[in-house]
């Protein structure tokens, strides 16, 4: 089971981090992704971090204001925000997966998912 945590209400330019939680499963043994969602919009992924091949995948719109950092001690995987933009406000989602690598990622089949948890950029 995954829980996100870190959602809040953040004025342009801000900064927050998410924290993705694993209760159950160890997520060093997982490849571990974000994704957000705005209802009446697709889903879409922000960043997946691999084991696999020791990478980490970034949308193009959040290169060099994201950054997913795992901490295994506490068995959680966290995504650092920077410089937020309104159209960053989305529902923030973790999912897990295992053995992959590659751009691909948005696409696949994951293991499990978060319920998610709320991001809103406002002034």
């Amino acid at each position: 089971q995954l829980v996100e945590s870190g959602g809040g209400l953040v004025r342009p330019g801000g900064s927050l981090r998410l924290s993705c939680a694993a209760s159950g499963l160890s997520l060093d043994q997982y490849d571990i992704a974000w994704f957000r969602q705005v209802p009446g919009k697709e889903r879409e992924g922000v960043s997946f971090r691999s084991d696999t091949d020791g990478l980490t995948y970034y949308a193009d719109f959040v290169k060099g204001r994201f950054t997913t950092f795992r901490d295994n001690a506490k068995n959680t995987v966290d995504l650092q925000m920077h410089s937020l933009k309104p159209e960053d406000t989305a529902f923030y989602y973790c999912a897990a997966t295992k053995f992959y690598a590659g751009e691909g990622w948005p696409r696949i089949l994951y293991d499990y998912w978060g319920q998610g948890t709320q991001v809103t950029v406002s002034s």
